[in-house]
């Protein structure tokens, strides 16, 4: 397995995993769910474009999780 397959696989994994965590955000208030999401999503681009760095994918993590908390402020 080449690394280009072993990225497109870690991604979709990431995607899958995420889309499953989203079913435990029943009780969350939408301020929440909105900040979950966003380092979520963040975390798979953040590494999709750093190349799978974990470094990437954490920078990413941290970023969408501020601009999805911050998406819901008055």
């Amino acid at each position: 397995m080449n690394t280009s397959a072993i990225a497109r696989f870690a991604t979709a994994s990431a995607l899958g995993l995420a889309a499953l965590s989203l079913t435990a955000c029943a009780g969350m208030s939408q301020r929440s769910k909105d900040t979950a999401v966003g380092a979520g999503l963040g975390a798979v681009a953040g590494s999709v474009i750093t190349g799978g760095t974990t470094a990437g994918a954490i920078g990413g993590a941290v970023i969408g999780g501020v601009i999805g908390h911050e998406n819901t402020k008055k």
